[in-house]
């Protein structure tokens, strides 16, 4: 997954492409979009809505050579590219977005946004209005009155956000993970706008009950820490010590034995400190996880974490399956643990079975779940193929 195997998803996201193929050629520039007013699906109101926004290459004239790439459940809209010279890596897709890559910005305008909730609320190149938002009615932060939102939310706000910028249609709407989910979501509320869908190590048409019960366990040490304080801990002590432990548990969810074995073996932490000698002695792999969910500790909002799980879990559209017009290419990776290749050949068969066009492509590797980050380029010239059909 990342440069070093130590690495978190979370921090690895935005190092690991380095060294594989070359930047995005122009500065990133990060945006701000705003709604001075939001219905949920649900019918609940937000006041002064703002998301993070940038973009890769030109629109054309007529408005549709557009394509979205929308992040996973941890990810920010910085898809590809650098924002200055001096930083230590490109965006997360960096590999296959660019001048003659796989999604090309000479050929292509390319925008990527940030969602609601966005966990990177300390990020200063995140923008997103969640329960850590101020709200203007009260003047503090939100907390837990922030309405529930669903990933379809994020797909409408991000629907505002191209018709401010004139997009008339989407060649596609590429994502990974959670990013896969917007992108299924932008197919069936825009079936006329959307040409394409790359759904990369996605779940297909909906959340499997395993993987609700995954997201549970991923805030889980956060509703545990009494510093969470049930959502109230705004200019007071943050939950640090549940966030922690909530990304570590992701981290290695996310991951696979393979890459544990290949990575961190039978060893000690420290070898002077053999783990039978003491409780307090770790095996490498503990501490290498503990210190990546340190890592993201310092930007990550608590309240947000959790608001974005549930906005996963609920997602299902298979009672929309034949509002859906575009093509399809499922992009599953073969050694998931979290959407493992044959929900996507389901989905898939599903899909065809309904009249529908779908492709698979599946990423060889043991590196788990985030294959589909990390090594995408693997995919490279599937996606660069299915893009110009």
């Amino acid at each position: 997954m990342p440069r070093i195997p130590c690495v978190s998803v979370f921090a690895a996201a935005l190092i690991a492409i380095c060294g594989i193929g070359h930047a995005y050629d122009k500065p990133v520039e990060k945006k701000a979009f705003s709604l001075p007013s939001y219905s949920t699906v649900a019918g609940k109101a937000i006041a002064q809505v703002k998301v993070g926004y940038e973009t890769y290459g030109a629109l054309n004239a007529a408005g549709d050579n557009a394509v979205f790439i929308a992040h996973f459940y941890s990810g920010t809209s910085h898809a590809a590219g650098k924002y200055k010279e001096s930083d230590a890596a490109p965006g997360y897709w960096n590999s296959i977005i660019g001048p003659g890559k796989a999604i090309d910005t000479d050929k292509y305008f390319v925008i990527s946004a940030d969602t609601l909730s966005n966990l990177n609320t300390s990020d200063p190149n995140v923008t997103t209005t969640g329960p850590s938002s101020v709200n203007p009615a009260t003047g503090k932060p939100y907390g837990l009155s922030f309405p529930v939102i669903s990933m379809r939310d994020s797909v409408r706000v991000h629907k505002a956000l191209l018709d401010s910028l004139g997009v008339k249609k989407l060649q596609a709407v590429a994502g990974a993970s959670a990013g896969s989910v917007q992108a299924m979501e932008w197919a069936v509320n825009y079936p006329d706008y959307v040409e394409r869908v790359i759904h990369v190590i996605g779940p297909g048409f909906s959340v499997s009950p395993w993987v609700i019960g995954l997201l549970d366990l991923w805030v889980m040490p956060i509703k545990l820490d009494p510093k969470w304080n049930n959502g109230d801990y705004y200019g007071k002590g943050e939950p640090l010590d549940g966030i922690a432990q909530a990304l570590k548990l992701v981290t290695l969810t996310t991951r696979h034995w393979g890459w544990a074995e290949k990575s961190f073996g039978y060893k000690p932490a420290d070898e002077n400190k053999k783990p039978g000698d003491e409780l307090a002695h770790q095996f490498l792999i503990e501490s290498t996880l503990q210190k990546a969910g340190m890592a993201r500790v310092s930007t990550t909002d608590a309240n947000n974490k959790i608001y974005m799980a549930k906005a996963n879990q609920l997602y299902n559209v298979e009672s929309e399956i034949g509002r859906i017009k575009a093509r399809i290419l499922f992009v599953p990776a073969a050694s998931d643990l979290i959407f493992p290749p044959e929900f996507a050949q389901k989905a898939a068969e599903k899909f065809r079975s309904q009249g529908g066009r779908a492709e698979v492509f599946v990423i060889e590797g043991d590196g788990g779940h985030v294959d589909g980050v990390l090594n995408v380029a693997k995919a490279g010239d599937a996606i660069r193929g299915f893009m110009a059909r």
